[in-house]
């Protein structure tokens, strides 16, 4: 239990660092597809939209630089008013100077990060298989939280954990490295030939492309055999959500939903209970 707490104290630090992911990351994305298209295309810019190009450039803009800071008063935050959790207690959930109320997603998406990373190593032990299965924790709310807030699954978390469950493989903590080549075409296949088809059939664009990877990495992590379960507990959660956003909150139809937040609580799942959940559907549901 003293390095189930462990792990739950530090990934409590390592969620006020999503917190900064979660915020930045789409930031970074737009600023560098700004200045991509300011290269390619410098004919169609207006000279509004070059100084605004020139002042980006000059400004530096990543997960470290600025220093963090209130919205409202561009108050620094100090090292003091950053600790997880505890110093939005202490500030009562406002700003130091202005009393600008913070929002409680912060220490709720460092509280979510801490619980399920600690649940990942008491399932899994101090070994190899705990460790991974903490990164990829960490991996899947950043990009549970970014989907959810922009409809991005960026290639740094999709690809990344790619590669963590690709390295994985090669110790074969949880699959063998065939078995998470194999996992990766029939994640990324899968939904690409579903979103081909909802496509011919509607001519509408049902999911994006980092969806595609993101159930590629979870397929290398876990193997082709845990997909068909993924895939069925997100779409079936997906489902419920969206038709009680409607019926509760009256939502447009025609809004998109992320998919991304729904394959990546069902790939955590999957993780650590799917063999569980496919020994009981052959066992109890196909007799």
């Amino acid at each position: 239990m003293a390095q189930v707490s462990i792990v739950f104290i530090f990934s409590l630090l390592v969620g006020s660092f999503l917190n900064v992911v979660i915020y930045r990351t789409p930031i970074m994305m737009e600023r560098g597809w700004r200045e991509e298209y300011a290269e390619c295309f410098p004919q169609d810019l207006t000279e509004s939209a070059r100084k605004a190009i020139e002042e980006q450039q000059q400004s530096k803009f990543n997960i470290a630089t600025p220093a963090s800071r209130c919205p409202k008063c561009s108050h620094k935050i100090s090292a003091l008013e950053n600790i997880p959790v505890i110093s939005y207690l202490f500030l009562a959930g406002k700003c130091r100077d202005c009393k600008t109320p913070i929002s409680a997603r912060y220490p709720i998406i460092e509280l979510a990060t801490a619980t399920i990373s600690a649940i990942a190593l008491y399932y899994f032990g101090w070994t190899q298989a705990g460790l991974v299965a903490v990164i990829a924790s960490w991996i899947l709310v950043a990009a549970t939280m970014i989907d959810y807030d922009t409809q991005l699954l960026p290639d740094q978390l999709t690809l990344g954990l790619l590669w963590l469950a690709l390295l994985a493989s090669l110790g074969n903590v949880f699959v063998s490295p065939e078995q998470a080549l194999i996992g990766a075409m029939a994640g990324y296949l899968s939904l690409w030939s579903v979103y081909w088809v909802f496509k011919l059939i509607t001519g509408k664009e049902g999911m994006g492309y980092g969806d595609f990877k993101l159930l590629a990495a979870l397929g290398a992590l876990m193997g082709w055999t845990k997909l068909p379960v993924i895939i069925l507990c997100s779409s079936l959660v997906g489902a419920v959500v969206g038709i009680a956003l409607i019926a509760l909150q009256g939502r447009d139809k025609s809004k998109p939903i992320p998919f991304g937040p729904f394959l990546a609580a069902a790939g955590w799942i999957c993780l650590l209970w799917g063999d569980q959940i496919i020994n009981f559907y052959q066992s109890y549901l196909l007799g």
